[in-house]
């Protein structure tokens, strides 16, 4: 029977989006001024081409039949795949510190790594509602096909390089194996393989090896490979309680890296305080219960694999973000849902937003 959509999930949604416009606003106007002579730059560019466009297609997407995602699952997924490949060609794609994970044409640039994780996720959703628990848990009609699938966007998506966004789609895809019936035995494999082939990663590269170190040791060269973690907690100690105020922080002066993408969650505890990290914290959690919620009422395998899959996302990439920040997890480069800069990653985190609400109605 088709109902209204959860209303506490899309106030959750609608803070979130919110907060992080506010967020942006004091954390970008260093940048913005640097860059354009502007100090609200970033925050308008952001205001129509993330949330704006973000907008529009999470309406689109609530207005679709969530069922209807299953008939289209594999050209999404294959669209996605022909976007990561198109990043690897010189001509249209654009390198940022070493990395290729944009296309850039007309003007306008996307990241399809932000893309390739929700049309991972209809994929998977569509693929295990196809497959019983007993085929999911044997290894050659199960795991290794699974398995293959993750490995091909992933692979993509480590070619330019981007590690930190393979971690999170492996983990997504981990956690939705298990709820289709995975074993704990198959999920160890994951887990040993994963755990492998990050350490061969981290070991090829020097950066990503400081990243462990300093996770281990955060006393060693706090003006070299430790500055982002070390000021990144100066920000958020210095924020105490209350904070220093809305729009008063020092460390986005050029002291903390990527003050308005990776790290704004510190700006903001800097300059709203404990209780106001507190807030944006509680709001992921209100969302996590939501989803799973939607999950566990919706009568639909597909719907239960879909919901889980994208409320997995956010909160993974959320805890990724925030536990780099307060030093619980080594450095990435993941943004913050909802509240970092980043026109893709806004568009496609609304987009499942609006694929999720939808699956509300009917939970």
């Amino acid at each position: 029977m088709k109902r209204k959509p959860d209303y506490i999930l899309l106030g959750t949604i609608i803070a979130m989006v919110l907060l992080g416009l506010s967020a942006l606003l004091s954390a970008s106007v260093v940048e913005s001024q640097k860059g354009f002579g502007n100090i609200y730059s970033y925050f308008l560019h952001q205001l129509p081409y993330g949330v704006g466009i973000g907008a529009v297609v999470g309406l689109i997407a609530y207005k679709i039949y969530y069922k209807k995602w299953r008939m289209f699952a594999l050209p999404i997924l294959l669209t996605a795949i022909f976007l990561l490949l198109m990043v690897l060609i010189p001509a249209i794609s654009s390198e940022v510190g070493g990395a290729r994970r944009w296309i850039s044409i007309a003007g306008f640039s996307l990241q399809p790594s932000e893309f390739a994780k929700l049309a991972l996720i209809v994929y998977l959703a569509a693929w295990f509602d196809l497959r019983r628990k007993t085929t999911i848990t044997r290894w050659g009609e199960g795991f290794i096909p699974f398995v293959s699938i993750v490995g091909v966007v992933g692979g993509l998506i480590l070619l330019q390089p981007d590690v930190s966004t393979l971690g999170l789609i492996a983990l997504i895809s981990a956690f939705m194996f298990f709820m289709a019936g995975g074993s704990i035995i198959q999920i160890g494999f994951m887990a040993a393989l994963g755990s492998g082939l990050l350490w061969i990663l981290v070991s090829l590269e020097q950066y990503r090896l400081d990243r462990l170190l300093i996770f281990f040791n955060k006393t060693i060269d706090p003006l070299g490979i430790g500055y982002q973690l070390n000021q990144s907690l100066v920000a958020i100690g210095s924020g105490g309680i209350f904070g220093l105020g809305l729009g008063q922080s020092m460390q986005k002066y050029r002291f903390l890296p990527e003050a308005m993408k990776d790290s704004i969650f510190a700006v903001w505890a800097e300059e709203v305080g404990f209780l106001g990290a507190m807030l944006i914290i509680s709001l992921f959690i209100i969302f996590t219960l939501r989803g799973l919620r939607i999950a566990k009422n919706v009568n639909s395998r597909f719907g239960k694999f879909l919901a889980s899959g994208i409320t997995f996302w956010v909160i993974i990439q959320a805890f990724i973000n925030i536990g780099s920040m307060i030093g619980m997890i080594p450095l990435t480069g993941m943004p913050l849902p909802f509240i970092s800069y980043g026109g893709s990653s806004m568009v496609a985190t609304l987009a499942g937003m609006g694929i999720l609400l939808n699956i509300s109605k009917y939970a």
